[in-house]
């Protein structure tokens, strides 16, 4: 039974599933009816922290244009144009036990596409959630809906997974950026020019 989360709470991953090393990040949401002119899109994308929080470099920021890192432990499963649809919306693979060791922190990020240029912000979305479950099985370990009433913010650090004494644990953050993608990469230390 999937443990759900509010924001804040922190729980183990793998402390209490020995074994696991192979999970799916899914991230959903819906987008309410508004009368502007565009569609919306929205991406999820992770970031590998080291321990100051930012990533290495930008090879360290997986999204739909960088679908995997380096080591090949973490694989985003491509983009979603519409978000069209029941269940999870975009999907990033982990493989937590080859993980790099200089990696502390996965930090799980969904935007909007061009959203102040479109008028668009979280104010407009709904059902945002993420759920952390195991690959093999499609068992759900961890869901965390997302019940904040954003409204100006075009970019949400929805949760994060980190290393604590060996451990990997789920930190559910739903903390809310203005400025989109390129606030997020500024914020973690990704090379925007």
């Amino acid at each position: 039974m999937a443990i759900s989360l509010k924001k804040g709470e922190k729980v183990d991953l793998t402390k209490g599933n020995p074994g696991l090393s192979k999970v799916v990040v899914g991230l959903g949401w819906d987008t309410n009816k508004y009368d502007g002119g565009s569609a919306f899109d929205l991406d999820a994308a992770a970031f590998l922290l080291g321990s100051d929080g930012k990533v290495s470099g930008d090879h360290d920021f997986i999204f739909y244009n960088n679908l995997k890192d380096k080591s090949g432990s973490i694989i985003h499963q491509g983009d979603n144009l519409t978000g069209e649809g029941d269940g999870d919306d975009e999907q990033i693979r982990i493989e937590l036990d080859k993980v790099p060791a200089s990696i502390e922190r996965i930090a799980f990020t969904v935007t909007i596409h061009d959203g102040e240029e479109r008028a668009q912000n979280f104010g407009q979305v709904s059902n945002a959630y993420i759920r952390v479950f195991k690959e093999e099985n499609e068992e759900e370990l961890i869901r965390y809906d997302l019940g904040e009433d954003f409204s100006i913010e075009t970019a949400i650090v929805v949760g994060e997974l980190y290393r604590h004494q060996g451990e990997w644990k789920f930190n559910a953050i739903g903390s809310g950026f203005q400025g989109g993608l390129f606030a997020l990469c500024r914020n973690f230390g990704v090379n925007v020019g």
